[in-house]
């Protein structure tokens, strides 16, 4: 039910389809003759989208996302194992067309490979199921293998995780398969926006791991201006989509905080 909700609720309260909706209310709200009505409604929809598309509103509800964990120090040396989180390929997709089809940002693919040559004796899970509202799709974790291949990397050396369809199950699943001895340090490598929920959900889980953020959208100081509406609304929505998320996991018991942070 859990994830059933938080996939219509968070889609819903998106900025960006919250103002379409009460524009095209107060569209419909003049065609019925409640002209004063609609036509505020839709001021004010065309109004919030142009500040919101245009300002730099997304950076700023970003940069305290992005900023909780700090790149990963390596001169502490290599890591037990690594755990890298599902987001960037899509099932669908890779199945339609038969070759693996990843996001535009691609930084937690390109981590994995990454660190699966700096450190060739760590264990690596990959954690991503299928997070449609539509059972029974392939999991991104699938198509993983080929990409492996591609980069010239031993398909045994990495544990697939196909059953997660959020972070929560994420944590929980990768906990089962790493099988953790005390004193292992392990990795978690996600996209720097999704670190401290991630985080959260992993410390709940009792799978203790050390963050290693990817794929920055934001500068670590400074107002930066979209160049385009689309861009700025994007970015509005995926900020406010992970507060939605942490609120909500908070509130449910499935982070150890509302806003994670680093442990000295």
């Amino acid at each position: 039910m859990f994830f059933i909700l938080s996939k219509t609720a968070g889609f819903l309260a998106l900025p960006s389809n919250v103002l379409i909706v009460i524009g095209l209310l107060g569209l419909l709200l003049l065609l019925a003759r409640y002209r004063r009505l609609g036509t505020t409604l839709a001021a004010i929809s065309l109004v919030l989208l142009a500040v919101l598309g245009f300002s730099p509103a997304g950076t700023l509800l970003a940069r305290p996302l992005e900023n909780r964990f700090p790149a990963w120090d390596a001169t502490r040396g290599a890591p037990a194992g690594i755990v890298v989180l599902g987001g960037e390929i899509y099932p669908e997709l890779s199945r339609d067309r038969g070759i693996t089809a990843i996001t535009a940002s691609a930084g937690r693919v390109i981590a994995m490979v990454k660190l699966a040559r700096q450190f060739p004796s760590a264990r690596i899970i990959y954690s991503g199921g299928n997070a449609s509202l539509i059972p029974g799709g392939p999991a991104e974790a699938d198509f993983v293998g080929s990409l492996l291949d591609d980069f010239g990397i031993q398909r045994s050396r990495i544990t697939l995780e196909t059953r997660s369809r959020n972070t929560a199950e994420n944590a929980e699943f990768s906990k089962q398969l790493a099988q953790s001895k005390p004193g292992q340090r392990w990795l978690l490598v996600t996209s720097a926006m999704h670190m401290p929920r991630a985080i959260g959900c992993f410390r709940r889980a009792g799978f203790p791991v050390e963050a290693y953020p990817v794929d920055w959208r934001t500068l670590k100081a400074g107002a930066v201006t979209p160049k385009t509406l689309a861009g700025g609304l994007g970015a509005v929505d995926d900020a406010i989509h992970e507060w939605i998320g942490l609120a909500a996991y908070w509130a449910t018991g499935r982070t150890s905080a509302f806003f994670p942070g680093p442990i000295n």
